[in-house]
């Protein structure tokens, strides 16, 4: 499935919580908070995500809340930490960790 991955990007206000000098996790993290996304199968796609100033990557559906690292963190790592919300054993782990890589080169060009 490696070359029928497509990026897609839209805008997404960043929806950190600041108070003071304190910022928290946006209470909209879920499937349908993302700038960048690459679907991987009918209910799953790895997303990029406004928090805290940076893009957060994870899968859109997880099985625990708000497992995600920044992407500019190596892509192996990302994948690692998130691996265990694939959810879909269809999904190969090479389609995840090019989708991972399509979402920090978007980042890193907008940034």
């Amino acid at each position: 499935m490696a070359s029928e991955l497509q990026l897609e990007i839209r805008d997404q206000a960043d929806g950190t919580v600041r108070v003071g000098s304190m910022v928290m996790t946006p209470q909209a993290i879920g499937e349908d908070y993302w700038t960048y996304r690459v679907r991987l199968g009918e209910r799953q796609a790895i997303v990029g995500f406004p928090k805290f100033s940076l893009t957060g990557i994870g899968f859109a559906v997880e099985e625990d809340w708000n497992t995600n690292l920044p992407s500019r963190c190596e892509t192996e790592e990302i994948f690692e930490h998130i691996r265990h919300d694939k959810g879909d054993d269809s999904i190969s782990d090479a389609d995840c960790r090019e989708a991972i890589r399509m979402i920090q080169a978007a980042a890193n060009s907008a940034s």
